[in-house]
């Protein structure tokens, strides 16, 4: 994945398939380590003014099944539009990549599906958890 300026892109012409539109970070209780991407996900919306409606899909770290059907239970996400290709359970969860690896499916199913923003959430070490907005292109 390469993340770069508009004007990196077009000086190397690297097609833009998305934009970063709002990224979160925050933290719990280190002992309650899974349970951040919920804190997390109630700042961003909150910082953004988006609401969980406005994403056409949502990808949520399954490091563990807790996480993601924690997430999933506090926002009420349609199924069908959460880990729309598969979470880490089923597809693996490499140290170092995950978040690559996810922002890579979550932007793969917006350009599929014709989808303009996509949601993607997982846990970090100490109880935080980071959250961020893609906007396809």
């Amino acid at each position: 994945m390469i993340i770069a300026s508009d004007e990196f892109a077009q000086r190397h012409g690297l097609p833009v398939r998305a934009r970063f539109r709002h990224f979160a970070v925050a933290a719990e209780d280190p002992v309650l380590v899974l349970s951040a991407p919920v804190p997390v996900t109630y700042k961003l919306l909150e910082r953004s003014g988006m609401t969980i409606g406005d994403f056409d899909a949502v990808e949520c770290n399954e490091a563990f099944a807790a996480i993601a059907l924690m997430w999933q239970k506090e926002f009420g996400y349609p199924m069908e539009q959460f880990n729309p290709r598969g979470g880490a359970i089923a597809l693996g969860h490499p140290l170092g990549a995950s978040g690559v690896a996810l922002m890579t499916r979550l932007l793969r199913h917006l350009e599929a599906t014709g989808g303009r923003y996509g949601f993607q959430t997982m846990c970090e070490g100490g109880g935080q958890a980071n959250a961020t907005v893609i906007e396809r292109v």
